[in-house]
């Protein structure tokens, strides 16, 4: 007949599994919320965005599900080393996949500005940028689910790659207003939705270091790498 201890160790396993799975399932809808959110701009998709913006709510439902239970779990089960870590690192992967709905969610809110007439070229080179953050995103959280520090080192390697599409865009945007002031809007908002997508690699990339940092307890070193040529265009506002 299972002791005491084994019954605590079962509902411990059974916690982490579904703090897992919680984090698992945000970032499956962050995940395709970007690639919804991407899908909408480029097809003029008003319905798609739609519920790209009512479907972040479910996302924040999660974060809080997730915030619970961890909590719940530190309390009462009075994880040690590793098990902490994994528990710590979910709550905070968890606020970083919010944040990650939100960009999917500002991108959404953008789509009306556009219509199908609209034929600026580098809003075809979005589509791409967004495949190689999902791919980020979705890694990310196999890494985690697999506690594998070797997949989110090279998770982090890829964002070398989202910061040159911005640069990218960048340039080709400003180029676009240069030629032509009736491009400015729409340039403009496509900075912004860039900016957006620069900034979920970013938030892939930190919890990868999350990642490796639960999975070894050591934390990596500080990522090198040169000022991006392209300035943040929320510096921009007023």
């Amino acid at each position: 007949m299972p002791n005491k201890s084994e019954h605590t160790v079962k509902a411990f396993d059974e916690d982490i599994g579904e703090l897992r799975a919680l984090v698992s399932e945000m970032g499956g809808l962050a995940e395709t919320a970007i690639g919804d959110a991407i899908h909408a701009l480029t097809r003029h998709d008003l319905e798609t965005a739609a519920r790209v913006i009512d479907d972040d709510n479910r996302i924040d439902e999660l974060e809080a599900e997730v915030e619970r239970l961890a909590v719940r779990l530190i309390a009462l089960r009075a994880p040690l080393a590793d098990d902490l870590r994994e528990a710590v690192a979910a709550i905070k992967i968890a606020t970083v996949l919010e944040r990650i709905g939100d960009y999917a969610k500002n991108i959404a809110k953008r789509v009306p500005i556009f219509d199908h007439r609209t034929d600026i070229e580098p809003l075809s080179i979005l589509p791409a940028m967004a495949r190689i953050v999902q791919e980020m995103v979705h890694n990310v959280l196999d890494a985690f689910a697999a506690r594998d520090a070797a997949m989110a080192k090279m998770v982090i390697e890829r964002d070398s790659a989202v910061d040159d599409f911005y640069d990218s865009l960048f340039r080709a945007l400003l180029t676009y207003m240069m030629e032509n002031s009736h491009n400015i809007t729409q340039s403009t908002h496509l900075l912004f939705i860039a900016k957006n997508l620069e900034r979920v690699g970013d938030h892939a990339t930190n919890i990868a270091e999350m990642v490796y940092f639960a999975a070894t307890g050591e934390y990596l070193e500080d990522r090198s790498g040169g000022e991006n040529y392209a300035p943040d265009p929320e510096e921009l506002e007023e």
